[in-house]
């Protein structure tokens, strides 16, 4: 765990002003991510709690985002520089530097979990454990909107990301992976790919269970 998080972590550090440069347009050219995003918000304003995480949050932008919806976000990254960039480039809003794996958040206290592309790199047998660890820091009618990359085949992917390794998985397991970390799905996005990469792009909606 701790090689490929290190890989990571400095393949992240080395493009902080170019990422940052390509991403802070917050979702102009993205219109399935942002209407997920907004669908998102509104859920989360109306369960009362309006406090959310961003992990994996680069360069703070859909911290930005979250935040101009309405919602009591923060961001987290495993990158010090992107968390260093987002400080600079934001200093109203939070930004911490965290594993996904270990969120330095109270159990059940969070309205939300945004987790944009940012499970991407986590190898398959990882990924339970991380889905599992969004899932306890949300609070019960808490939700998560997490998008991934996605391939029509029954195995995930791995292939060569512009900044480093990642992984396309199939959106049923993906689903089964979510509930079996205690949540329950209960919307999905499927669309053509956003980029040159060929991947399916996929967000999933799902809830704690507890108050409606």
């Amino acid at each position: 765990m701790a090689e490929h998080q290190d890989e990571t972590r400095a393949a992240y550090d080395g493009v902080v002003e170019l990422y940052a440069s390509l991403f802070d347009n917050q979702l102009e050219t993205h219109p399935f991510s942002r209407a997920m995003i907004g669908t998102f918000a509104e859920l989360v304003r109306a369960t009362g709690n309006r406090r959310v995480a961003d992990v994996g949050c680069g360069p703070g932008h859909l911290t930005a985002m979250l935040h101009d919806l309405g919602l009591d976000a923060f961001g987290l990254d495993l990158s010090p520089g992107m968390v260093a960039h987002a400080r600079r480039a934001r200093p109203a809003l939070r930004f911490d530097e965290a594993r996904m794996e270990a969120l330095p958040v109270e159990d059940g206290s969070l309205g939300g979990v945004l987790a944009h592309y940012s499970t991407i790199h986590t190898p398959p047998a990882e990924l339970p454990a991380l889905l599992a660890e969004q899932a306890r820091v949300l609070a019960p009618g808490g939700l998560l909107l997490t998008s991934f990359f996605a391939t029509d085949g029954p195995e995930p992917v791995r292939f060569d990301h512009k900044v480093t390794p990642a992984y396309s998985r199939p959106v049923d397991h993906f689903a089964e992976l979510l509930t079996g970390a205690g949540l329950v799905p209960f919307a999905r996005l499927i669309h053509d790919p956003a980029s040159e990469r060929g991947f399916l792009d996929a967000h999933l909606l799902a809830r704690l269970p507890g108050t409606e």
